[in-house]
């Protein structure tokens, strides 16, 4: 089986690689990227992964895009219009306006979507023409509106990859004393905007109830820090981490406010150093990598961290896995008709009542060899359906935007977006970002 990286000289592929050694199914990873110098660099780190191992795919470096495409089984998608300076233009401008700026949610999330959403119709476009028979399966940022607009090309054959919710459930399933293989779930909304509601073991029990009233199991989980006892039990469940941006808006605003860097610059500064000590040492590639992904992770979120009291990041979230088990999980369902149960973002088709029916939506989903199938899911109650039809609309004008070229849908879905607080600043964040950038 083959597979298709495209982003290959992204910092996260090696991850990827990591979880497919061993695993037999993949004989052959094709790696595609512009930047042909970050590239050579994490092509160096697979190499030492694959010095390791008894069974490791075999690396292609593509040519072209339609090179890398061109008898591809999965391709996985995971680009990064703009690079690390692009996002942290995309957070820095919102923060000097007074509203948050941040990758994936906000003013900084639709300008990213702004500039993403054209490069990523035009892969699958090429998908269409040289892999029509590929399954895509999309890691790009902002997750859900760039599988929505990919899906206008690809249909069913797109599916989109998020790790939030799936490390949520395991975070909260072990604070609940029970096991994460062992448990089923009711979870509902947009990518970095869902909540878990239910959480089932094996005999049926509902363990969220006993879990939110447990303050000291409350305070042993990630979100269970951000969010606070008092307002997950006011919510009567467990939000995605991405929402702590809107539940605690000021404080989050103030924390990034204060910091020297955004998330983006350090990032952007981060791998400076890793990519130019890599390539002046390709032998050392790998030890800098290792180094560089713990740093990462260590620093994840710090900012709502510090929003939240000020605490460090349990040892189990520090590995560093997450897109990559899930996408592995996927890709073993779909080629070898496994049927599994994952959080996916997919097309609605009717599982969550209060959106259409062709809104991409993050919720359970049963995957075979057909692909991914939404489930039935209980019906978000009116704030959490409020929020998704909030923030879908901006997805859809951000989409809309991306395709036209529109200023009035660029504006549109800025100054409507809960956390853009005045289409005044809307309109000053879309000048100072010029065409989009």
């Amino acid at each position: 089986m083959r597979l298709t990286i495209l982003g290959g000289g992204g910092f996260r592929v090696p991850l990827v690689y990591r979880a497919l050694l061993g695993g037999g199914s993949v004989s052959e990873v094709t790696l595609y990227d512009e930047d042909r110098t970050r590239l050579s660099v994490i092509a160096s780190v697979l190499a030492a992964q694959a010095a390791g191992a008894s069974r490791a795919p075999a690396v292609r470096i593509a040519t072209g895009l339609d090179d890398a495409l061109r008898g591809a089984d999965f391709v996985f998608s995971a680009i990064r219009v703009g690079g690390m300076a692009g996002r942290a233009c995309d957070e820095r401008i919102p923060l000097s306006e007074g509203v948050l700026g941040q990758e994936t949610v906000g003013a900084g999330g639709v300008l990213y979507g702004l500039r993403t959403l054209p490069v990523a119709h035009r892969i699958a476009e090429r998908v269409a023409a040289v892999a029509p028979d590929a399954w895509v399966i999309n890691f790009t940022n902002p997750a859900g509106m760039v599988t929505e607009a990919m899906r206008a090309v690809l249909g069913e054959r797109v599916i989109g990859i998020c790790d939030s919710p799936v490390g949520l459930v395991r975070r909260a399933t072990r604070a609940a004393g029970a096991d994460p293989d062992a448990v089923s779930y009711d979870y509902v909304g947009l990518n970095h905007l869902g909540w878990l509601r239910r959480l089932e073991d094996g005999s049926g029990r509902d363990l969220l109830p006993g879990l939110l009233a447990d303050d000291a199991a409350l305070g042993g989980f990630e979100e269970g820090r951000l969010f606070g006892a008092e307002w997950l039990r006011t919510l009567g469940a467990i939000p995605n981490e991405y929402l702590h941006y809107y539940y605690f808006t000021r404080e989050a605003l103030a924390a990034a406010r204060s910091g020297e860097t955004t998330r983006g610059e350090f990032l952007a500064g981060q791998q400076a150093r890793f990519f130019s000590g890599a390539a002046a040492a390709p032998a050392r590639a790998y030890g800098l990598w290792e180094g560089t992904r713990l740093e990462r992770e260590e620093t994840y979120m710090a900012e709502s961290r510090e929003a939240s009291g000020g605490w460090q990041r349990d040892a189990l979230d520090l590995e560093g896995g997450g897109y990559d088990q899930v996408a592995l999980a996927l890709m073993r369902a779909i080629s070898r008709d496994e049927r599994t149960r994952l959080i996916l973002d997919v097309r609605n088709g009717g599982a969550v009542g209060a959106l259409d029916d062709d809104a991409v939506v993050e919720v359970v989903c049963e995957v075979g060899a057909d692909g991914a199938r939404p489930l039935p899911v209980a019906a978000p109650d009116e704030h959490q359906a409020g929020m998704m039809l909030a923030v879908k609309a901006v997805e859809r004008a951000t989409i809309a935007a991306a395709r036209t070229g529109s200023r009035r849908d660029a504006l549109r879905a800025l100054a409507l977006h809960p956390l853009v607080d005045s289409a005044a600043v809307a309109a000053r964040i879309l000048d100072r970002a010029g065409a989009w950038a």
